[in-house]
This record gives C-alpha cells, structure tokens and sequence, in this order.
C-alpha cells in the first residue's frame, strides 16, 4: 500500500503535465498559482463557504464511451483542482481508466448517481464537488412535436439523479452542465433522421433544444430550491452549455489537431470559471493573440460558486411583455381594381393582384414570430400566417401582414399562408420559405413554388396576376467566414439570378419584389449588454461570423462589406434590364438597407423587437415590415425609402389618382442604367510590381548565399507539363496538346509582367538583360525550358544532360560566370501511375532519380542555383469536375491511380500515403548536408504546394478557373499563381516558408526582397547568426551517401524578415553535421529535468510537512 507522500508525490507530475500541457498549446498562461489557493481555517461547515482547496473528492457523473473529449476536459479539470488540493480523490486519476469506471458503463444518471454514491461513502466527511454531465449530443428529436417529451425525459431523470445523490451524500456541492461536444457518427446513429433534415433546420432544433433544456433544469431547480435544504448539500447550473468549437456546428467539417487542442482548453478554462464565484473583474478567458488566462479564486470572492452565494438571474423571474398592438389602420379609400385586368405590369394596381407568394429562409418561415419572449422552445413554430410578406392570420385590423393589406382591394386574393407549421404544410400554400435557408436554396424553392401554381385549382396560372416576394441572404453572411468563396457576392448573385431567371421564363404576369438582405451588423447590439438576458451562445451558433468578430476588426469589416456587396449586386441585376417584358418584372425594394435597432428610454436596445431568441424578429418587428415592403412598393424608383427605423410608428400610403398603380422602373420614369458590361473572360493575369531596390551587387558574387535577383544572368527549368504549359490556354480539346511554354510559370517569358505573371517576367524587373526564358508555342523559342510533357522522376538525369548541353552550346551566355537559376517540379506523373508500377515509381526511386539529377547539376554547372518546388499534394485533384468530355474521361485517363480510386477506398488512402512519402523523400534529401559542399551551388526547398488547396467556388465544388479543359493539366491563372508563390517562397527564410499555397486573384502580391534581406534565401543565410562552414569542394557521388573535409571558409550573415505558419524542415550546416534528433531530444531532456527538479523540491517540501505532521501525531500518542 502506498504512503501518504508517495501518493502526493504522484499527483504532482499531472499538475506539471497539466500548466506544461497548456503551455504548449497556447503560447502564455497567465493566472496561475491563484493567491487564494489555502484551505480554509477551520474546515468550513456550510457549502455556500467551500473553498476549491476545501474540496477533497471530486467525481462526476454522465459520461459515457464515446465522451472522448468530456473525459479530456474533466481530466484536466481535475488536475486544475489538484493544485489547489494535491491530496483530491478521484475516480477520475491516472489509476483507474475512465471508461473502465464501472458507473460509467451504466445508461442513465440515476445508476450512474447510485454508483458514485455508494463510491464516496467512505468521503461522507470531506468536502465533495460532483459533475453531473447532460450529453446533448445524444438526446434525439426530429421533430419539434418531440422536443418537449424528450426535454421533460431529461429533466426528470436529472432530477431522479439528484434526489438520490441528496438523500446518500453529504457535505456535497453537485454542478449540472449541459454537454454538447461529440459531433461524430455515433450521435447521427443515435439521431438518424439529424441526416435527412436540411442543415439549417437541424441547427436551428438543435440549438433550440439546448436552450430550452437549459431553462427547463433552471426551472427544476429554482422549483427545488437547490436541494439545498441543509447546509452540507446543493446544487448548481452552470450559466451555460458546453458547445464544441462552431466551425464544426456550422461546417461540419473536423477541427485539426492544434484547433481541437486549443478548443479542449477552452471549454476547461470555461468549466472553471463557472466553478468559481463571479467577479466583477473576472479575466477574459477568450485567447486574445494565443493568450489564455485562468481565473483565480479572489480575497473578496474565494468560494466556489453556489446560488446562496452568488444568486443568479433566473429564466422564471423575466416578466413576459405585453403582446403590442399589431394591426394597422386602413387609410386608403379608392379600393377599386383596374376596370379591366391590364396586360402590362406596369399599369399594375393593388386591387389587380389576385395571388401572393414568398421565398427566403426563418424570417418569412415565420419562426418564433408568435412566440412569448421567456418561451424559448417555441421559436422552432414557424408562425407563416403571421408572416410579413405572405401571412394571412385574422385581418388588417389585428396581424399586419402584406397579403392583409391587399385582401382590403381584393377580398379573392389567394395564396397566404395561415396557422403554423412548415413549408410542405398545405396551410402554408405558397409560402415556400424553409427556416435556415440560404441562397443556395433559392432555385429549388422557386421551382416547388411554381408548381404548386400551376397545379392548385384555386389559381389561373395564366390570367391571374401575381406578387412575389424573394428575401434572402442573411444566413448566408451568418455562416460567410468558413467558406468566404461559397458564400462570395459573386455566388449569391449566381443563386440569385438563377431563381429570377426562371421565374421569368416561367412565371406570366409576375411582379417580383426583390427586397435587400437587411443590414445585419446593428443586430449585434443586442448581445452587447448583459442586461437584456439574451442567449448570446445560442445566437454565436446560428450566426456566429457576424456576432463573434471583436468591434473594429477585420471580420467584421469583411461582414459589412459583404453585406453592401449583397445588397448592390441585387440592384447591379436588376437594372440590367433582364426581367422586363410586358407582363413581367422584379424591382428591388430597399427599406432594409440601412436598421436603426429601436431603444428603451435608458438607451438600451428594444428586446420587444426579437423573439426569446433575440435572433429572430418578433411580430412586433414584423408588423413594420410589412408597412415598410407595402409603402416601398408604393414609392418610385428612385425615390424609395432605404432605411428601416423600428422607433418610427409609420403608417401606410396609398395610391393617388396620379399614381394608382404599383411603381415599376416604367410608371416611375426611372431609367436604368443598363446592364453592366459583360466581362470578358479574364486572359490577362499579370501583377502589378512595387519594388524598389533593383540593383544587382557591387559585384559580381561569388558565394550563392550573396545572390541577389538582379545577379541572375539565366534561367531555365526542368520538369512536366506543368512546366512545358501544356494545355494552358486551351480553349478545347483540340488545343489541350499545344504546350504554351511563353506563359509557363516558372520559366515562360511572354510579353511583359504586367500581362503575364511568371517567375522570369519578374526577374526581368531586376536584369533585364536575362536569358533563358522560353516564348511562344512549341520547341521553336522553348530557350532553356527542357520539360516534357508526361515526364516521370526517372526523366530527370536526361533532362539534366540535355540542359546542360544546352548551356555550353549557348553562345550568348557565360558559361562559367553567369549565375544561374534551375526550377525543377516533377513528380505528379509518378503519382498518377503509381498504382501501375509500383516498384519503379516507389518513394525511394523518385528521391532517387532526383538525386541523380541533382547530382549531375552540382558536378558540371557552376554558379547555379536550384529551386526544387515540393511534390504537390495530389489528392484534391479528385474535386475537380465538369460535366465535360474532357473533365471526365480524359481526366481519368490522364490520372487514373488518383481519379478513378473511391473516395475513402484503400486504393485511395494508399496513393495519399504514398503522396507524403514522396514529400518526405524530397525534404530528407535536400535537409542534408549532400549539396552544401561548393560555395557557388545551393538547392533549396520551395514548399508552397506541400499543402495544396484547389479554391472552391461552391461547398466541395473546386473552381474550374484553375484548370485547363480536361480538369487535369493547369490554366495561365494557375500558372500565374504558381509563379508568384515561387518567387514569394525565394524571399522567405529556410525554415520559415509559407507551406501552403494562397490562390486567390491578386494583382499586388508580389513580394520584394529587403534592405535587410536583399538576397535569395537559401539554407546558410538564412541562419539568424553568422555560421561558419569549412569544407572541401567534394563530389557527390551517384550512390546515397556523401562526405565532405574542410578546406575553406566562408561567412555569410542575414536578417529574416518573413514567417510562415507552417515551418519546413531545417537543419543548421556546421563543421560536425549534428543528426535532426539531437535538438529534438535535448529539448524534451530539458523540459523533463526542469519537471523532474520541480517535483523534486515540491516532494522534499512536502516530506518535511508530513515529518513534521508525523512528529506532532507521535508526541500526542502515548507509546
């Protein structure tokens, strides 16, 4: 049996892990060792007065198998608690497995419960903190009829689950939290329809439900009272849930290990601080430039938190608002329709209209429109008879709605929606919104909504004149900043256009308000004040770009940009004129352009304008809707109102004689500007250059780490189609062979950089005077371009020989004294045919091969330099497709071990496999000290493909732009990328390059080397001191070792002026190659004898305590 010290003593290398641990996952910690970290004196006896040093037992209940990441986060919890009490029980150690517990392998909290209690009834005198964890994540409610028996369910056995632990333990504090954490397969087994609902109705219900779950146990436990009718016991709610990280509630796409770290050590640091008594001046918690700082137990505030020492705002105790007046007051008098039905859309009048209609997402779903503002849960009713633009519930005088407003000219009028329910509801009619839509959904509810006209007996499709109100877009710019392309102004306008587009091929005798997606930056303001008690978590998961960017950042610059860009491409389509024929038209209704958030009289925002979610707008708000699209769509073009005041109590317009009609661009005398110039496709892709210092050295260098841009006299290449430009202009299929090696881009010298962007076009800035470069089509101007189009790695030592013959043949060049630059990209073909031949294109062989190349450059060229542009990461080549002939069987002829392979097949999982052996092959061999032997030769790494990214134009749709006609080779866009990340990574430290690559369209990127920093950077000046390297000019020789003696020195000194997030491989040159490990190993050797020193005095501290404590105890005994 172990001693007491023995047991400290163990306990104490978790408490280390842990601050180690948070350490290095996050770059500072600030906040521990906490001031208040003692016990209290004497042992407290009321548990609104336990201190975390009071606590002596700590246990938890609810996990289960799959809390992979709950027990991470109350391991570490209770590691944290640890340094305040070393001597803490818990199940939960390093000696017993978490999922070994046996109360963890019971289903329900009350056997759970049971089992801890019978577990600490040997504590029954100590202090115990238990957890008591509800896992969100695997309740299931498909529909909203259901959520309320499976949240009276949880409620109920959360309660049993109380019950017993108060009836068994004493001297307990008991914290109910709410988990929603394990977003994997296993919680859509346990919820299979969670896969067939649409995404934005699944998050929406999901969140809905946590809330409400959240309310429904405060509601337990103000009814309970705690359970604290003794002084040893009670029972705390933490303030709120635990939700993983939204990127993977919104994208649901998985976080990378590092995110997944810092996101673990978020949601402790969040358990912590609701452990504790609030602050006035808590710290921040959130990682502000990789900060975090752990709160401490305060002078004033030392307690862990309990509702008798810290009461709480309670969901019960919100007095529900009055329901406001929402009907409107009829001002208009001439009520009468045209005396016979026009044919033109512009001679339109309200009493004309015979059927209304409406698509969008929650806001004309209705969502919580009805709802009273402390019933959280019954914002999932979709109230469509109150909605603003569609709904047809009471009349005028009590829901103003639009169709309410018309019904007073035409008593006929069809096509609202009333009651509750969803879309497919038949009350709904022809209001085909779906809560949590986006503009993606827009064609698809067009066409449901067109055929649901067509085929109702109610409507004649042909005769019969139609309004149709198109609102979108808010979701779109909720969810902008996890797919920023997906969700571009480019594609909104797309989805967009597509839906009028068929409207109006489709739709006679239409009128189609197209209203602007409201300005949504003010609806930040209701989660600003604490006061108004709005779910705030809940309204980061249903908007989380818009609400969670910091004031006066970047993101949320980029979500007001994004918001005018909407809202004006909206107005760029429509006065394109496209729409307009005689019984057909959209106009743009602008009233939501500009939102001034209405305020109470102490200036704080009018929550009455929001549902119980202060997300989605509340009757009261919808009630001005309505009179605002009303009032617009009486009001000319030109002249209509553009901002949306809630404070204002407006009423309704009318027609006038003068103008009785619907305002069109024609009734208006609004001319539209016309539309925008059609752009032609894009075939310039230069940049723009800003350099300044031009000059090449004083004089001509003789060491390769002294070479600056303007010393490089000839350029050449070695390579693939990738570098011989095949198919990079192509326009079909007939020109896919036609190599364009003037646009190539690491070797193409077409034109100028201004036109076209490649690495030679911008070393002509510096010399331009530089030879080498190929022009044109075909071999005739190919200068030192020595690619071949489906070249493999073992090409590569002919290549070589050709290119070197080539130079000494080369009149117009300097052999010997002209400085020279070699890029060679090569590999891909190896990867496409691997499966084929898999001894020949092994890993081992391609560095092989390359080596030989290499090898042959650095014997017979002097005063060279070699790019080697890293293997790209081949397998998002799959994403790429188009419904073309060239996109799919010349693309799987062109690739076959990539392509054809299935998506998570074996044959697939082989070739991503074998595509980061090729990498590591690559990196090992260029790492090495093997090239490092001359003073006027250096081979340095370019990494900017390591982690390739193809831009998407669409969720998983890659864009096409990039790709020549058969989806496999490259485009001149492409091409222009390539070369600017090339030269970019030329200018960025060894060690420091940018690993990944940035296409996104850019004149201006183009990088410029530095005062400081005016050289190429390769391995040796890129050190931050002075190496010195004493070596002799050796060969390598052909097999795969090399050794170097040292006969000369040189110096070379250097300032980095660049970083990247992604680090290559970099190993310091020195007379003794030292092996990559040994720094590794040294490091951790260090960081264990730092803990190891640590643990050591903290043991021998506690030895004299416990000696000590064993004296006093001797002495009091009477042996």
């Amino acid at each position: 049996m172990r001693t007491k010290s023995e047991t400290i003593s163990k306990r104490m290398l978790p408490q280390l892990a842990l601050i180690t641990l948070l350490g290095c996952t996050w770059t500072t910690v600030t906040g521990l060792p906490c001031a208040q970290m003692s016990r209290s004196e004497p042992p407290p006896s009321n548990v609104n007065s336990i201190k975390p040093a009071d606590v002596a037992v700590f246990s938890s209940i609810g996990l289960h198998m799959h809390s992979t990441e709950l027990s991470t986060v109350v391991s570490r919890l209770q590691e944290l608690m640890n340094l305040f009490n070393p001597a803490l029980i818990s199940p939960l150690s390093d000696e017993t497995n978490v999922y070994a517990a046996p109360f963890v392998q019971h289903s329900t909290l009350v056997e759970q419960a049971k089992e801890v209690s019978l577990h600490l009834q040997n504590s029954q005198d100590s202090w115990k903190l238990v957890l008591l964890f509800v896992q969100v994540d695997q309740l299931c409610a498909c529909e909203q009829q259901q959520v309320q028996s499976v949240i009276r369910s949880v409620v109920e056995d959360v309660d049993a689950a109380l019950q017993l632990l108060h009836s068994q333990l004493k001297q307990t504090i008991v914290s109910v939290a709410l988990w929603n954490g394990e977003h994997d397969s296993f919680s859509n087994k346990m919820c299979p329809c969670m896969e067939t609902n649409s995404a934005g109705e699944v998050r929406l219900l999901r969140a809905m439900l946590i809330q409400a779950l959240q309310e429904s146990l405060d509601e337990l436990l103000v009814k309970k009272h705690w359970y604290a009718d003794r002084d040893d016991f009670t029972v705390i709610l933490q303030d709120s849930p635990f939700i993983t990280d939204l990127s993977t509630v919104t994208s649901g796409k998985p976080l990378s290990e590092s995110q997944a770290s810092q996101q673990t050590d978020k949601l402790v640091v969040q358990m912590w601080t609701n452990l504790l008594q609030p602050t006035n001046d808590q710290h921040n918690t959130e990682d502000n430039g990789k900060m975090i700082a752990l709160p401490c137990p305060t002078e004033d505030r030392p307690f862990l938190r309990t509702e008798g020492n810290s009461p709480s705002y309670h969901h019960s105790d919100a007095s529900p608002l009055l329901q406001p007046f929402t009907g409107t007051e009829m001002p208009c008098n001439d009520l009468n329709p045209s005396d016979s039905i026009p044919t033109s859309v512009h001679e339109l009048r309200p009493g004309d209209i015979k059927v209304v209609a409406a698509v969008g997402d929650s806001l004309t779903a209705g969502n919580g429109i009805g709802s009273s503002p402390i019933n959280i849960l019954d914002v999932l009713n979709q109230y469509r008879g109150l909605s603003w633009s569609i709904g047809g519930d009471g009349n005028l005088t009590t829901v103003t709605t639009l169709p309410n407003i018309l019904k007073h000219f035409n008593q006929n009028l069809t096509g609202y929606s009333v009651g509750m329910g969803k879309q497919s509801n038949p009350k709904a009619f022809l209001n085909q919104a779906v809560a949590g839509a986006k503009s993606e959904d827009m064609p698809s509810q067009v066409r449901i909504l067109v055929e649901k006209m067509k085929s109702d007996s109610r409507i004649n499709f042909k005769s019969d004149w139609k309004v149709i109100t198109l609102f979108i877009g808010g979701n779109d710019m909720c969810d902008h900043c996890y797919n920023s392309l997906f969700y571009s102004v480019e594609n909104y306008i797309r989805y967009v256009r597509e839906s009028l587009d068929y409207l109006h091929r489709k739709v006679p005798r239409a009128l189609v308000n197209l209203v602007e997606p409201l300005h949504i930056i003010p609806l930040r303001d209701m989660h600003v004040d604490p006061s108004l008690r709005c779910p705030t978590w809940l309204v980061n998961i249903l908007c989380p770009c818009v609400i969670l960017p910091k004031p006066s950042s970047k993101a949320l610059q980029k979500v007001e940009e994004l918001n005018r860009g909407y809202q004006r491409s909206l107005s760029e389509l429509v006065e394109s004129g496209r729409y307009d024929k005689p019984d057909f038209t959209v106009v743009v209704q602008p009233f939501f352009r500009e939102v001034i958030v209405p305020k109470l009289p102490d200036g704080r925002p009018d929550r009455s304008f929001f549902s119980a979610d202060c997300f989605h707008l509340s009757q009261k708000a919808q009630t001005l809707m309505a009179r605002s699209l009303w009032n617009n769509m009486l009001e000319p073009l030109g002249h209509k109102t553009s901002k949306q005041n809630f404070t204002n109590d407006m009423g309704l317009k009318c027609p006038t004689k003068a103008s009785p009609y619907i305002r069109t661009y024609r009734n208006s005398n609004y001319t539209y500007a016309g539309p925008s110039p059609t752009p032609e496709p894009n075939t310039n892709w230069g940049s723009d250059f800003s350099c300044v210092d031009l000059a090449p050295s004083d004089t001509v260098p003789t060491s390769v780490h002294k070479l600056r841009p303007a010393d490089i006299k000839v350029v050449a290449a070695l390579g693939d189609s990738s570098t011989a430009g095949t198919g990079a202009k192509a326009k079909d299929l007939f020109e896919l062979k036609r190599e364009y090696k003037g646009v190539s881009w690491s070797i193409g010298g077409d034109k100028t950089l201004e036109a076209v962007t490649t690495l030679p076009n911008i070393l002509k800035k510096f010399n331009p005077s530089l030879k080498g470069f190929s022009k044109g089509l075909g071999s005739i101007q190919k200068g030192f371009n020595m690619a071949v189009s489906g070249a493999k790695t073992s090409e590569i030592p002919a290549q070589v020989q050709n290119l070197i013959k080539a130079m000494r043949e080369n009149k117009g060049m300097n052999f010997e004294k002209d400085w020279k630059l070699v890029t060679i990209f090569i590999g891909a073909n190896d990867l496409c045919y691997y499966c084929l031949d898999q001894n020949n294109l092994s890993p081992k062989n391609y560095s092989h091969n390359l080596m030989l190349g290499l090898d042959m450059l650095y014997n017979e060229v002097p005063r060279l330099l070699v790019n080697v542009v890293q293997i790209l990461q081949i397998d998002p080549l799959k994403t790429v497709k188009k419904n073309t002939l060239g996109c799919s069987l010349l693309q799987r002829g062109s690739c076959p071990c990539v392509i054809n392979p299935a998506e998570n097949s074996p044959e697939f999982e082989e070739i991503k496999r074998i595509n980061h052996e090729y990498q590591a092959e690559i990196q090992y061999l260029i790492s090495g000290d093997r090239y490092d032997g001359k003073e006027d030769f250096a081979v340095v790494l370019q990494p900017f493909l390591h982690n390739s990214f193809i831009p998407q134009i669409g969720m998983g749709e890659a864009d096409t732009s990039f790709f020549s006609v058969d989806c496999f080779h490259i485009s001149e866009r492409a091409h222009a990328e390539m070369a600017i990340a090339l030269w970019n990574n030329m200018l960025e430290p060894v060690g420091r390059k940018q690993a990944y690559n940035n296409f996104t369209y850019d004149r201006s990127k183009i990088h410029c080397p530095s005062e400081a920093s005016p050289f190429i950077f390769t391995k040796i000046n890129s050190l931050p001191s002075p190496p010195v390297m004493t070596s002799t000019i050796d060969t390598p020789t052909s097999d795969t070792t090399s050794t170097s003696t040292s006969t000369s020195t040189s110096t070379s000194t250097s300032t980095s002026t660049s970083s990247s997030p992604t680090p290559t491989i970099f190993v310091p040159i020195c007379s003794s190659p030292i092996p990559v490990w040994v720094p590794v190993v040294v490091g951790i050797v260090c960081l264990l004898v730092g803990i190891t020193v640590t643990w050591a005095f903290l043991s021998c501290f506690q030895r004299r305590k416990n000696k000590e404590e064993k004296e006093v105890e001797m002495r009091g005994t009477g042996f």
